[in-house]
């Protein structure tokens, strides 16, 4: 054989080994192992018996509230569908008969399983063999004690909306019923869903940016600046009526996230805070603006804004925590970068993917993805703690701890505010 030919064959073998290798990057960007689907972060140990569950029919979902004219109803059960973890076959979505059946066709449920009440649909499910086995509560907050109760009390699994209750007496009496329930309980806050904030929270406990020296979380929204609840606005209306939304207004909408958000990244627990909430729009009762400093367990002070009268931000969640060794911030509006800073000049940008992060992300790096995505993290989590997996509750998925101490936040920050801005401890009793 000439040299020629010895060399067009090498540059064959050349070529024939690059497809070879790029073929098996492709496939793991698009097909990652097992261990790595799995909750899709190293924040947790792989758990492959649950990953093999992921082959069984979708549990069968449940859900109260939701109906025509919800923002949330719809974003649950894309959410909840999105990986085929759940199947929403049973509805009471209004209390008005005919919106639940409106409801009803509209999401796909058959007219004999959208019912009255949700009391109707506890009872009629659990006489049949393929009753529901979890529910979901998108609800107005005054509702969700009642219901969370009666379907705990069903023999169900809850997944409800975010806050809790609308009270913190509420979330206490929640928390009872749930500590004697075989259900299980979780919380849908749904930032804690990201692949990027998880990885945020696993690189503070692993000690990438040192000891923690403080956060910040500002949450500014402008939908509403001027008083849309006079105008029809159905989503407005229940948000500024305390009978519906609880004491809290925007402290109890997007300020719970906010804390929430702040707890569950840097892995402090918030021991004091003072608050300056306002009600800006005139002839509002419930606060629409709020300002809240904290200080943490160690120590660490911290510094959380939320605000819907904010004109002409959407949704512009922001996080930054601060250590001794560098910093880290995420953004809502570019939900799939982590960017740490550290104290030698360096930086670090991080990318969402399938590769690093499996299921949790889905895609490989640089597809957008984002919100329903992040929902459908948690439901799938609530899958897995369903079918076995049961310490995701309370260490990934937000439980009902999460729920009281969000209320306690809302309740002293109210206590602070109407008493001119005072420092007060998380565990105090409140007084006004």
């Amino acid at each position: 054989m000439g040299r020629g030919c010895l060399v067009r064959s090498e540059k064959y073998l050349l070529i024939l080994l690059l497809v070879k290798v790029f073929v098996k990057l492709f496939n793991y960007a698009y097909n990652p192992s097992p261990a790595a689907q799995v909750h899709g972060s190293a924040f947790l140990s792989p758990q492959p018996e649950v990953a093999a569950d992921r082959g069984r029919p979708p549990l069968r979902l449940g859900m109260v509230g939701g109906g025509p004219g919800s923002f949330i109803g719809p974003v649950h059960r894309m959410a909840a569908e999105l990986d085929r973890r759940f199947a929403l076959v049973a509805g009471s979505f209004s209390s008005d008969l005919s919106k639940t059946r409106a409801g009803a066709a509209a999401y796909g449920v058959t007219s004999e399983r959208a019912y009255a009440g949700y009391r109707e649909m506890f009872a009629a499910e659990r006489a049949r063999t393929d009753g529901i086995e979890a529910v979901a509560i998108v609800t107005p907050n005054h509702l969700h004690l009642p219901i969370a109760v009666a379907a705990l009390e069903s023999g169900l699994h809850v997944l409800s909306d975010k806050p809790a209750t609308a009270t913190l007496a509420e979330a206490l009496t929640l928390r009872d019923v749930v500590r004697r329930s075989s259900g299980l309980y979780g919380l849908t806050y749904t930032y804690t869903g990201y692949p990027m904030i998880r990885e945020a929270r696993r690189r503070v406990a692993r000690g990438d940016v040192g000891r923690v020296r403080k956060a910040i979380v500002d949450y500014p929204q402008g939908w509403l600046s001027s008083p849309i609840e006079r105008q029809g606005n159905k989503q407005a209306e229940w948000r500024v009526d305390p009978a519906r939304s609880g004491l809290g207004g925007c402290i109890g909408d997007i300020g719970v996230h906010a804390f929430n958000l702040a707890e569950y990244v840097s892995g402090a627990r918030v021991r004091t805070l003072l608050a300056d909430l306002s009600s800006v729009v005139p002839h509002r009762v419930l606060d629409d603006d709020c300002n809240v400093l904290l200080r943490f367990d160690g120590g660490q002070p911290g510094v959380l804004t939320a605000s819907q009268i904010s004109t002409g931000e959407r949704n512009g969640l922001t996080l930054r925590i601060y250590g001794e060794t560098g910093g880290l911030h995420w953004s809502h509006a570019d939900p799939t970068v982590l960017t740490l800073n550290y104290s030698d000049d360096r930086s670090e940008i991080l990318h969402a993917s399938s590769a690093q992060f499996g299921a949790a992300a889905r895609l490989p790096t640089g597809h957008p993805q984002g919100f329903i995505e992040a929902f459908a993290n948690i439901y799938s989590d609530f899958a897995d703690a369903v079918l076995g997996a049961r310490d995701l509750i309370g260490t990934v998925i937000p439980d009902i701890e999460a729920g009281v101490r969000s209320m306690r936040f809302v309740e002293r920050a109210i206590e602070s505010s109407r008493a001119g801005g005072r420092w007060l401890g998380l565990e105090d009793e409140v007084t006004a």
